[in-house]
Parts: C-alpha cells; sequence; structure tokens
C-alpha cells in the first residue's frame, strides 16, 4: 500500500529525521511502514548536482523504485540507470527521454536489450565476450562501455567479483565490440556501495584510468567514464556532506580524466537512504537465561521483511525509540519470521533503552535505499513494507 500526504510547507527549515519522525509519532500504522520525503529527494539530488560539476546523474533505480521518485528526479533533471526492462519501462512512464537511460546491468536477457534499444536506449554496459554478441544482434551499432572489476576499495557493502572485467580483458573486448558493429566508448566501475571516505576512491581511480590511458593510445577515442555509485548515507557514522563529497570525488576524476566528455554519476543510497525512515514495533523483548548477558528485542520487520541489508551486519541501522531519554543496555535485535537466519545485529549488539517493551514504536532511521525492493511479498505470512510520500 503507498499512501501521498500533501508536503506541509517549510519542511526544510528543519531536520528531515526529526520530521519524519515527528510525522511517524503522530501516525498511527498497523504494519512496518517506510515514510519517505520528496523534498528530501530533489534537496538531495541538487546538493550533489552542485558538487558533481560536470558529471551528469544517472539515478541509480534500483535503490528505490517509488514512482514518486522517479518523477521527481525526473523533474529535477536526473538521468537514470536501468537494470531491467521493468525500470526502463518505470522511467519512460514517469517522462524521462530514453536516450537519458543507460542499461547498466552487464548480465541481460536478449529480449530486454531488443526492447531498451526500441524504446529508444542507446547506451549500455557490457563485461564479456557473449553479452557483446547479444548487443550486437540485439541493438546494433549502440554504445557500449565496459565494466571493470576492481579491487577491494573498504566500502561496507562490497561490490566486487560478480561484475566487470579484469582490466587486462578490457582492451579485447572494445576490439571485440568494434568487430561486432558496436561503439565502445568508455568504461565503468563501482567502488561499493556505502564508501564512507571519497579519499577511498583514490586507488580505483588509478586502476581505471590506466586502463583509459591504454585505450586512448590505441585510438579508441573513449568519450564516457562511469564512475557509478558509492555515495554513501549517515547511518552509524557521519559522513561528509553530499556537495562536499562529490566535489573531493570529482576532484580525483578531473585530474585524472580531463579528457572525459561524458562523466556518468549513479547515486542511489546517497539519493535516497536518508530521505526516508521506518516504523517498526517491539513484538518481544526477552532473555534467553537468567544470566544472559543481552536482551533479544523481536522487530516486526527483519532482513526478509525490508532490512536484507543487515545481512553479515554490513550497513548498521540507528534507531529512536520514545525512551530514548531512558538508560540504555546492549541488545540482540532479531525480525519476526520463523528463520533463524533473521537476526540484525548479534556480533555488535544495538544500545536500546532499559524499559523497551512490546507494543512500543521503534523508528529506524535512513531507510530510503534498498529497502522496499528488498522485502518479500510475504515470508511467513509477514507483509512488506507500506510506504507513505510525503
Amino acid at each position: 500500500m503507498n499512501v501521498h500526504v500533501d508536503r506541509p510547507q517549510g519542511v526544510v527549515a528543519y531536520s528531515i529525521q526529526s520530521h519524519l519522525a515527528d510525522f511517524i509519532r503522530r501516525a498511527n500504522f498497523d504494519r512496518p511502514t517506510l515514510v519517505l520525503s520528496l523534498d528530501a529527494i530533489a534537496q538531495q539530488y541538487r546538493a550533489l548536482v552542485q558538487g558533481l560539476g560536470r558529471a551528469k546523474i544517472h539515478y541509480a533505480v534500483k535503490a528505490n523504485p517509488e514512482k514518486a521518485v522517479i518523477e521527481t528526479l525526473v523533474k529535477e533533471g536526473s538521468r537514470f540507470d536501468a537494470a531491467s526492462r521493468a525500470e526502463i519501462e518505470l522511467c519512460l512512464a514517469m517522462g524521462a527521454r530514453p536516450e537519458h537511460i543507460s542499461f547498466g546491468n552487464t548480465v541481460k536477457r536478449p529480449a530486454d536489450i531488443a526492447f531498451a534499444y526500441r524504446a529508444g536506449v542507446r547506451l549500455f554496459a557490457a563485461d564479456a565476450e557473449e553479452e557483446l554478441e547479444k548487443l550486437a544482434e540485439h541493438a546494433p551499432m549502440a554504445q557500449v562501455y565496459i565494466r571493470l572489476l576492481v579491487g577491494a576499495t573498504g566500502a561496507d557493502w562490497p561490490l566486487s567479483r560478480k561484475f566487470g572485467c579484469s582490466l587486462d580483458m578490457a582492451l579485447p573486448l572494445m576490439a571485440r565490440a568494434r568487430e561486432l558493429g558496436l561503439k565502445p566508448v568508455g568504461v565503468s566501475f563501482h567502488v561499493g556501495s556505502q564508501t564512507r571516505d571519497a579519499n577511498m576512491w583514490g586507488a580505483t581511480l588509478e586502476q581505471v584510468a590506466a586502463v583509459w590511458r591504454d585505450a586512448q593510445a590505441q585510438g579508441y577515442g573513449l568519450t564516457v567514464l562511469n564512475i557509478g555509485g558509492g555515495f554513501p548515507a549517515s547511518y552509524e557514522y557521519d559522513v561528509d556532506r553530499p556537495t562536499v563529497y562529490a566535489s573531493r570525488v570529482m576532484e580525483q576524476v578531473d585530474a585524472l580524466f580531463p579528457d572525459a566528455k561524458y562523466v556518468m554519476a549513479e547515486p542511489g543510497r546517497g539519493m535516497v537512504a536518508e530521505a526516508g525512515m521506518i516504523s517498526a514495533e517491539v513484538l518481544l523483548v526477552s532473555r534467553k537465561s537468567e544470566d544472559d548477558l543481552h536482551r533479544w528485542v523481536y522487530l516486526d520487520i527483519g532482513k526478509f521483511s525490508g532490512l536484507a541489508e543487515t545481512m553479515d551486519e554490513a550497513i548498521r541501522y540507528q534507531f529512536v525509540t520514545n525512551r530514548d531519554h531512558q538508560e540504555m543496555s546492549p541488545c540482540i535485535l532479531a525480525g519476526p519470521s520463523c528463520d533463524s537466519a533473521d537476526v540484525l545485529y548479534e556480533k555488535r549488539p544495538v544500545m536500546l533503552p532499559v524499559g523497551l517493551k512490546s507494543g512500543d514504536r521503534i523508528m529506524i532511521k535512513a531507510c530510503g535505499a534498498y529497502t522496499t525492493t528488498y522485502a518479500t511479498i510475504g515470508f511467513n505470512g509477514f507483509p512488506p513494507l507500506d510506504v507513505v510520500i510525503l
């Protein structure tokens, strides 16, 4: 269930987190609900634009594909990175121009390539010869950028191994693309989601720059540099605000790629995470034994209903309750399902009020990204997230 609420005037005058929390306290939700501010997303877009300078934003649709989010970003002038036919259809339906959409998934169904090409999409990612062959057949003469596999960067949510080719495969793939009648126009990479420090980009950019220089020396005339995502949100640790962070990244990009005519950035988490807050409920507070060091706190939301990024305790969400003025103690946090994997934080327990009890509301901050789309349709009968748009 998605609900739109009229936005009050003056929302931007104080903290978006305070605004979301105040709204949730006044509301009466009977199931886990994500409350999302479109004003906050528009502000974040403008802040990133200011810091990114010459780079064009291609919002990573997978982070939050709510129609209202896409419509808001279309109005702001954003372009889009799509991973599937459904995401392309969504962007087009919300008013995005096909030439402003890149098909950034390197593993695509042939029929979806053909659909995108018919719709007017002309920019595609690839990291393997067979993918180039599919593109040549179903998107003849399309522009292609080669995704590179880069080393570990220290990101909280690494994206290594699954996507990208080794650096020494990049030029052979460009050559093969040319043979197939495609237009190799550039390269892409991803430093990993939630890269908290802009300095973490340095080593990766150096690796990519070496490939770029070799390609230019061999006459490929590359023009497109896709720097991917990685733009962070504030969870457990504060991060640079978006304009500052983006500026620091672009200083490095400009120094290494002065001849890149079209620089793409694909913020997802960094665009929408802090614009959302989840309203949840405490279902049970217990101890496993009389001498158990930690309480177990069970919520009505877990890994299978929106908080998948707590896997390996990678993303450390922050919590707000109406008892935060009370004494705190460490708790193991778990979801409601019957799956024993549905434990959110145990290696590093969460500090929560001693007086917390069943029925208490608990608010989860910075949940605008990778929550609604990671939720199942109803594992164990627990519902997916409701969404309220402000």
